[in-house]
């Protein structure tokens, strides 16, 4: 990973640790950006401050380490990849957002022919690609599409998306016939589609192509309604209670808790920082999981987990709350 292949506001971040006269900074990036902590650390010690780069994994703008920067004395977080989620946290963090700096245009013109049953599309992609949505729209406009960007968020640039969040899709999503992703990795594009249940195309320009998503998210629906009946035949259940800053859900956890209790099953309360199969496995008892946490741990790692773990969506369709249908029409994430 080279650093000039995003803005790293390396300026920004050194005045920004001699304005605040920090001591302990810790330094969080997500595992595309470790590569370029020891340039940033650097930055960080000849603004006077001593740094400690986490080498905690990172997921989202909802994973901020505030354990562990209590657990450092660290006074101040650098958080960078990601849009600020969490606000008024008990130890200040900034977030550096590391817009990319490489042109999107010759993989949006890669996806024009991919795009050709549709005529309206949406335009979608992640804070490292929002200056270049213009110039995708640009491109997708003068090939005969009618192109929508989407702005249902505050806290969201218009068109962007998060793992967990696709308001920004859902809302045009109706006057929409597929979705173009700008941006690298299958992740966010895979869950466009499952999010709107719509066709979706990736336009990649980190490896200057373009695909179709409409495989993988047909293979994971499929998956997702064998993980519901397998788990209908559970007694007993453990919810997941996520720790981290933007995934802690108690009073979700204690609803669906009631809900299956309801139901005559037996259910508890498991509280977990990572959730892995690993974990899981100490508690021989449960027979499947309710995951309260960030949905994606459910969908994106289903084969890596002995027993179903199913998203709270998925939850009330196997407690009969909501059909299958609804939740296809609503998207599952």
């Amino acid at each position: 990973m080279r650093g000039d292949l995003f803005d790293l506001e390396e300026e920004r971040l050194g005045e920004e640790i001699k304005k605040r006269g920090a001591e302990v900074v810790l330094l969080q990036l997500p595992d595309g950006l470790k590569p370029l902590a020891a340039r940033l650390a650097s930055i960080v010690e000849r603004a006077g401050a001593s740094v400690i780069i986490s080498g905690e994994p990172c997921y989202g703008a909802c994973d901020v380490a505030l354990a562990e920067a209590r657990e450092l004395n660290a006074d101040l977080i650098i958080h960078y990849g990601h849009t600020m989620m969490l606000k008024d946290l008990d130890i200040p963090t900034i977030y550096f957002e590391a817009h990319a700096k490489i042109s999107v245009e010759k993989a949006v013109r890669r996806a024009i022919g991919l795009l050709k049953p549709w005529r309206r599309i949406g335009l979608v992609t992640t804070v490292q690609h929002v200056e270049n949505l213009e110039a995708a729209r640009r491109i997708l406009s003068s090939a005969g599409k009618e192109v929508y960007v989407g702005k249902a968020s505050e806290i969201l640039y218009p068109g962007q998306v998060l793992g967990c969040n696709y308001i920004n899709a859902k809302v045009i999503s109706s006057n929409v016939e597929a979705f173009l992703f700008v941006g690298g990795g299958r992740f966010h594009p895979l869950g466009l589609a499952l999010a709107t249940m719509k066709p979706v195309v990736a336009a990649d320009p980190f490896e200057d192509r373009a695909y179709s998503l409409n495989g993988d998210a047909k293979r994971i629906l499929k998956r997702r309604w064998a993980e519901i009946e397998e788990a209908r035949k559970a007694e007993t259940y453990g919810v997941i209670i996520g720790l981290k800053p933007g995934q802690k859900r108690l009073k979700e956890a204690f609803k669906v808790k009631k809900k299956i209790e309801e139901m005559r099953k037996k259910a508890y309360l498991i509280s977990l920082r990572e959730i892995t199969d690993q974990k899981l496995r100490n508690f021989q008892e449960f027979e499947a999981y309710i995951n309260t946490a960030c949905p994606r741990i459910s969908i994106d790692e289903a084969s890596a987990f002995r027993q179903p773990v199913l998203t709270l969506k998925e939850a009330y369709v196997m407690l009969g709350e909501i059909s299958w249908e609804k939740l296809l029409e609503e998207g599952i994430i």
